[in-house]
This record gives C-alpha cells, sequence and structure tokens, in this order.
C-alpha cells in the first residue's frame, strides 16, 4: 500500500527530490481517481458531471510507464488497463454524424464519459487529438515485451494513431486547421507561429499513412517571432505552457531545425529562455499585482476569477475566467500558475526549485490530493478562502500531466528515452528537417 503525504510535512528540512516525488504522486492520483473504470475515458476537471477531455486521455497514457517505473502499478495490471483504454477508443464511432465520437481518425475536443460520444457541440480537435495519439505512441513504445497484452497494446495504438488523415485537416492547404465542426464545416484559424503546435506537426509528418508534407511544417515556423527580450534571445511565444508541451514527449536537446540552427539555439535552450522572462517579468511586476516577485510567477492558458472588472486599492483592475495568460506582453490579471512553474523544471531548475518551495509555503495544495491548485490570484480578495484571496476550486487534467511528466523527465529523463525509440516521433522530426544531437 502506498502512502499518502504527510501533511504537516516541513519542506525545507526535507531533499527536494523527495518533495518533487511526493508532489509527482498526488498529481498522478489525478488520472487514478477521474477516470471511467468501464472504458479509461478521463474527467477534464473535477467539477461534478464534467465530461472526458480527449487530452487528458492522452495525457494519463503517457503518465502509464512513470506509473510502473516508480512501483504504483505492476507492469502486468498496468498493461491490462492500457489495453482496455485503447480498445475502447478504437470501439468509439468515427464518422460525420454529429453526435459521434470523432472523424476522420480525429477526435472531438470532449466526450461524454459514459457513452464517449461527443457533447456541447465542440470541436473536433487537432492539437487535442495529437496529445491523444502522442499518449499512445507513448505506451506503444513502451509496452515492447513479447506478451498478447502487449502486443495488442502495440497493435491498438498504432492503428488509433494511423488513421488520422493528416492531409484532410489542411483543408487544401499547408497549414493545418484547428479542427472541424460537423455544423460549419472546417474552423478558419490555423497552426501558424511558434506554439503548442509543434508536436501537432511532428506527429502528422511521422504518419505512415497519411503524413503531412514537408513543406507543412515550413508554413507553420514561417511566421515565429523571435524577439529580445530582457537581454535574452528567443523565439516568443507569451504562454509558458506553449514552450512545455512538446517537450513532455520530445527530448529537443541538442536537437535543430532550420530555424533553430540559423539562430545557433534549440527548442530547449529556448524554452529555459522563456522560463527566465516569466521570471523577470513578475520581478518587474509592471502592473503591480500583488504577490509577484523572484519566487511566484507562472502565467500560462488557466482558470481565473472570471471575467470581470474592479477597483482595487484605487486601481481599476480586469479579472478573467479561463484564458491564455502570458509574459511579458500580457494578458495578465494577476493569476499565477504553479502547474507551469513545475512544467519548467528540466530547463531551469535553479529558479523553479526555489519557486517551488514558495509555493509549497502557501494554502494552495502542495501536499493534498491532486497536488497544486492549478492558479491563483492573490489581488483577487475572497473573503471566505483561508488564503484570503481567489484560488482556482478545481483541478484540470490536462494541467497534472505536464507536472507529472516533466517532473519524471527532470528525475530520469524517462519519457524523453521512450519516445527517442519511437519510429513515428523520429520519423516526424527528420521530416521537419531536424538533425544533431541524439537524432
Amino acid at each position: 500500500m502506498i502512502e499518502l503525504p504527510s501533511t504537516d510535512v516541513d519542506l525545507d528540512r526535507l531533499p527536494m527530490v523527495s518533495d518533487l516525488g511526493r508532489l509527482q504522486f498526488t498529481t498522478l492520483l489525478y488520472y487514478l481517481h477521474c477516470t471511467n473504470p468501464d472504458n479509461g475515458l478521463v474527467r477534464d476537471k473535477t467539477e461534478p458531471n464534467t465530461p472526458a477531455s480527449i487530452a487528458a486521455i492522452g495525457m494519463a497514457l503517457a503518465t502509464i510507464p512513470v506509473v510502473v517505473e516508480r512501483g504504483i502499478i505492476i507492469r502486468e495490471y498496468a498493461a491490462k488497463i492500457t489495453r482496455k483504454r485503447l480498445r475502447y477508443l478504437m470501439s468509439c464511432p468515427q464518422g460525420p454524424e454529429p453526435d459521434s465520437s470523432g472523424y476522420k481518425g480525429f477526435f472531438y475536443h470532449f466526450l461524454d464519459m459514459e457513452t464517449g460520444r461527443r457533447v456541447w457541440q465542440c470541436e473536433l480537435s487537432t492539437i487535442d487529438s495529437a496529445f491523444l495519439f502522442a499518449g499512445a505512441l507513448t505506451v506503444a513504445t513502451y509496452f515492447d515485451r513479447d506478451t498478447p497484452d502487449e502486443a495488442e497494446i502495440r497493435q491498438l495504438a498504432m492503428d488509433l494513431y494511423e488513421r488520422a488523415d493528416w492531409n484532410w485537416a489542411r483543408n487544401g492547404r499547408a497549414t493545418l486547421t484547428h479542427g472541424w465542426r460537423p455544423e460549419s464545416g472546417f474552423i478558419p484559424h490555423r497552426w501558424r507561429g511558434y506554439d503548442e503546435g509543434l508536436l501537432l506537426y511532428i506527429i502528422g509528418l511521422g504518419s505512415p499513412t497519411y503524413p503531412l508534407p514537408p513543406e507543412s511544417f515550413a508554413a507553420y515556423t514561417d511566421t515565429y517571432q523571435w524577439r529580445n527580450i530582457y537581454g535574452r534571445e528567443l523565439l516568443y511565444s507569451g504562454p509558458l505552457f506553449t514552450h512545455q508541451l512538446s517537450h513532455m514527449w520530445i527530448d529537443f536537446r541538442s536537437i535543430q531545425d532550420e530555424f533553430m540552427r540559423e539562430h545557433d539555439s534549440d527548442y530547449f535552450k529556448n524554452s529555459r529562455h522563456a522560463t527566465f522572462v516569466q521570471q523577470q517579468y513578475a520581478i518587474h511586476n509592471p502592473m503591480q499585482y500583488a504577490g509577484y516577485g523572484e519566487h511566484c510567477w507562472g502565467f500560462t492558458a488557466c482558470d481565473g476569477p472570471g471575467w470581470g472588472t474592479s477597483t482595487i486599492d484605487g486601481v481599476d483592475r480586469e479579472f478573467f475566467d479561463y484564458n491564455a495568460r502570458g509574459a511579458p506582453f500580457g494578458p495578465d490579471d494577476g493569476t499565477v500558475a504553479p502547474w507551469v512553474v513545475v512544467a519548467s523544471l528540466p530547463f531551469a531548475p535553479e529558479i523553479v526549485v526555489p519557486t517551488i518551495r514558495n509555493f509549497g509555503r502557501m494554502n494552495i495544495g502542495m501536499k493534498r490530493l491532486y497536488g497544486f491548485k492549478p492558479s491563483f490570484n492573490p489581488t483577487y480578495a475572497v473573503n471566505d478562502n483561508p488564503t484570503g484571496w481567489w484560488v482556482s476550486p478545481h483541478h484540470f487534467g490536462i494541467d497534472q500531466g505536464p507536472v507529472v511528466l516533466m517532473i519524471e523527465n527532470y528525475r530520469s529523463g524517462l519519457l524523453w528515452n521512450i519516445m527517442r525509440r519511437c519510429k513515428p516521433v523520429v520519423t516526424g522530426l527528420r521530416r521537419a528537417g531536424f538533425s544533431g544531437g541524439w537524432l
């Protein structure tokens, strides 16, 4: 039986690796507690009656090697859990009907937890499907033994990935669309410029059935913005998560595409710079939000206090609900996301570890079930909250994965080492023009 973390641990008296192990475990429990055991679907968030998130399912799959290697579930049982989830996903109806689970191999963003069918007239999401495929490729590569269960995992995972028609999702142009709805067709927005879409293109380029052409990646990078911010030269993207999600699976250290070769950098170094930019923005604190500083930062897509304005200490403040916050150019409403700081651990541990310690001293859940609350706002007062300010009441499935996986990559490099052996990922990187390093 695994002992849950104590609620009265003095963080300053423990080695940080022990703290990270506890945080990783409590965060990981989300995927064990918030999964429908009948079909393996994972709730989008802890709010009651919420649907499944297809991205959260992909992240849950990616954590399976962690739960095995960390001794939480034995390999044979983890394989059976994985096989059941993949079997269910492959059985979900695909077609143009509005109530199906997906179309052309892609999945709708949100699915009913019991039926696996589309809810809320949500979009068929290319990026959320990519996270699902990344999780499937993780288990297909990890479960490499000659047993019936592991052989079936490999077959199911590849079938799931290989049926996605990436060229359909381009809708006649080089770049990928954000998605599609049966009621209105393709979403007009496209994946261009640096963001989490980096993973999307690599997985699409690596497909053995419907591969993206190389010009798709060139079109994606065509609108990259190289900037100097606080004296750091980097490829800019405001929300910190955009510098992390692709790195959960891919070790970008010392491998370069054409753009990074031209700038004598790589995406790992770039994420390191982005992490320091976030900290520097909090230190400068140009809008004078409460709490910001050297050990309180982390601006990304996250939950917030809600849409509205308030006058606080004579200053008119605008607040947001779920929004893609960023630094240093905003938007910013005083909301900080601890999970996104933890997910930068491999890039800049020297500033991340002290910040985790500082968050650990706050009443925001580090030593409780599911780990840190996903976001908080010290500027937004809430009288009936023990902290005295707003803290997100829910945990989100897509916030838990980056914490678990990036702590593991920092501790052991597990996911990076697995995906170095994943043929579609290696193929996708090479077709995108990456070379050098381990590649």
